[in-house]
């Protein structure tokens, strides 16, 4: 569509106006809508959420830690923060300043503060352990015939049940 008020260039800005209750259509280039005060390009709001994040990307690309390198696999502190993951076990404590630093932003502490992980009774564990072991030799036992020997893990497996 030609531009309605040069006739030469492409018709980018299209508006539509009310005059004397009839509708009536314009369509200009960027010059002539430029003539007529008519603004052709949007500008986005700024917002301090933005200039914020970039911020903190500009600072984190400048952290002069980002160099350090694990001696065991070679992952570096900034492949850590591409990826999210370390290379080894090793990386633990070549990067253990900027993880426990990590672990304070995202945590609020470096120190665990919550359920604590306790296992079972020792006792417990051996013996449902045994009750495993024996039931495979009379698994065993079964298939090879040896009834004697079944007999004899089945008794004990009673004993311990």
């Amino acid at each position: 569509m030609i531009c309605d008020q040069c006739r030469e260039r492409d018709a980018v800005v299209h508006l539509t106006q009310m005059v004397e209750n009839a509708v009536k259509q314009v369509h200009l280039c960027e010059q002539c809508s430029a003539e007529r005060g008519i603004e052709t390009t949007v500008a986005e709001p700024k917002h301090p959420l933005g200039d914020f994040l970039q911020a903190v990307q500009q600072q984190a690309a400048q952290m002069p830690g980002d160099a350090a390198r694990c001696a065991y696999c070679g992952t570096s502190l900034r492949d850590f923060r591409a990826s999210g993951r370390l290379g080894c076990a090793h990386c633990y404590g070549a990067f253990e300043q900027s993880l426990r630093e990590l672990l304070r932003r995202v945590h609020g502490s470096t120190k665990h503060e919550g359920w604590r992980y306790e296992t079972r009774d020792p006792e417990l564990v051996t013996r449902a352990e045994t009750l495993r072991d024996l039931r495979d030799r009379l698994q065993r036992a079964v298939s090879d015939e040896a009834f004697e020997t079944a007999a004899s893990l089945r008794d004990q497996i009673r004993g311990l049940e």
